[in-house]
């Protein structure tokens, strides 16, 4: 099963893969005028407004709840062990491809977000939309059979990257936390993790979009918050040692072999380690988070078209680059070629908080991982309602509780490489759509300028 994974997982992250995604992004960023740049001090603002108010809607879900519903679904583990496991297998040099998918990737997060709150359809719980919506609704019933196959990546992402990728890097980090204290980790400690962390998930899916929306708005600003003060204090202490992981990270994008010794010596590799590491942490390009998106209450599809670019920011530009930075100025050795997993992140904070580190991210994890399985579960949920008809919520919410209690005992790489292979499949028929319906794209933003 090993080699056939990893002979797949070539075929759907090889260079026509990487070029699809590189060259929509920049479709869109000239097609839209560089949009990512110009519009963004206003989606700033709209942002910032947002950020301290309460909603008080009794239906319906605002558009910073759809944002924190989406940033629920895209930070996750990815922004702390997958930006460490890109540094592994690519080099620093990913962090550079990385950068530049988020660059180019807060244009296509606009376009998708933009086009799922034009094509949704309302609903009892609230409007739903996405992807699949779009398709049926903005190409056409002849084209029906695309929307079904992206449900149908959809249904199988919500167990794989929306479960059981985070569920395992938790139960991983929880385990060097235990093994550091001296305890023994056995199959039967990561069930019993994977019971409690069941329990918290179970009752806040079952509760419905509303109840995900409330707690998403709750945990993600927080627990980011928290985290990205905890990287600012290891970038203060270790300030001296910021210029040199700046020019490890771009010298290694074009070079990575006099970056790691000779260790990683593929430009490629780095670039598509990157990218796909990249494509995991934010989805844009897989249509998943305007599916949260297409929820909100908002007056114009653009309005929440430019929280999904914010989105983006946040998640890669922010985020993951705070984490890959923290590893860089921390000095501790890079296993290359090797997928650390959380260790990396967990070893780079204990160089200034010590044991404590291990206590700060084991939480961190824990939230990002509650709330991204929140956040998948409601994409898995709307996918399985447009596949199966309205109903099948709560059917689907009991599966994926349940699911998390064998993603708690999964291999990690397996569980990786099957999330990120899932993740290439569903960009298809996604940039499909959103290529064909690019010149509604544009007419709806200058529409917006007006």
């Amino acid at each position: 099963m090993a080699n056939c994974l990893r002979v797949l997982y070539a075929a759907v992250w090889g260079a026509p893969a990487l070029i699809l995604i590189l060259a929509i992004g920049i479709y869109l960023t000239v097609r839209l005028r560089f949009n990512q740049i110009t519009m963004f001090p206003r989606a700033w603002r709209m942002f910032c407004r947002q950020l301290f108010q309460v909603s008080d809607r009794q239906t319906g879900t605002s558009g910073f709840q759809a944002l924190c519903t989406a940033l629920a679904g895209t930070v996750g583990t990815g922004n702390l062990v997958g930006v460490a496991g890109a540094i592994c297998l690519g080099g620093p040099g990913a962090i550079f491809w990385m950068w530049i998918c988020g660059i180019l990737g807060m244009a296509t997060k606009f376009a998708e977000v933009t086009l799922a709150v034009r094509y949704r359809i309302p609903g009892p719980d609230g409007y739903a939309g996405g992807p699949m919506y779009v398709i049926a609704n903005g190409l056409g019933s002849r084209f029906r059979w695309l929307s079904v196959f992206y449900c149908l990546c959809g249904v199988t992402a919500a167990f794989g990257v929306g479960n059981a990728a985070q569920i395992n890097s938790v139960v991983s980090s929880v385990n060097h936390l235990l093994r550091s204290g001296g305890f023994q980790v056995t199959f039967w400690s990561n069930l019993l993790i994977g019971v409690i962390l069941a329990g918290v998930v179970g009752t806040l899916l079952l509760g419905g979009a509303r109840r995900i929306g409330a707690a998403a708005q709750r945990i993600v600003p927080i627990t980011a918050g928290v985290y990205i003060l905890l990287c600012v204090v290891v970038l203060i202490v270790r300030a001296d040692a910021i210029a040199d992981a700046f020019r490890q990270i771009v010298s290694g994008a074009f070079s990575p072999k006099a970056v790691t010794g000779g260790a990683l010596g593929s430009a490629f590799q780095t670039l598509r380690v990157g990218c796909s590491r990249g494509v995991f942490t934010n989805e844009a390009g897989m249509g998943t988070a305007a599916i949260a998106h297409a929820g909100a209450e908002v007056d114009h599809p653009v309005s929440q078209g430019l929280m999904g670019m914010i989105e983006v920011f946040l998640d890669t530009i922010v985020i993951c680059s705070l984490t890959a930075f923290v590893i860089l100025v921390s000095g501790v050795p890079i296993a290359y070629g090797v997928d650390s997993g959380p260790e990396l992140t967990t070893q780079a904070f204990e160089t200034v908080y010590g044991g404590a580190a291990g206590f700060f991210l084991t939480g961190a994890l824990c939230s990002f991982a509650i709330a991204t399985v929140l956040g998948w579960g409601l994409y898995g949920a709307r996918c399985a309602d447009f596949l199966f008809g309205k109903g099948t919520w709560k059917k689907f919410a009991l599966i994926q509780t349940a699911a998390i209690l064998f993603s708690a005992v999964m291999d990690t790489g397996t569980v990786w490489q099957i999330a990120e292979l899932v993740n290439g499949v569903m960009v298809i028929p996604n940039l499909i759509a959103v290529f064909s319906l690019s010149s509604e794209v544009v007419r709806l933003t200058k529409e917006y300028k007006i």
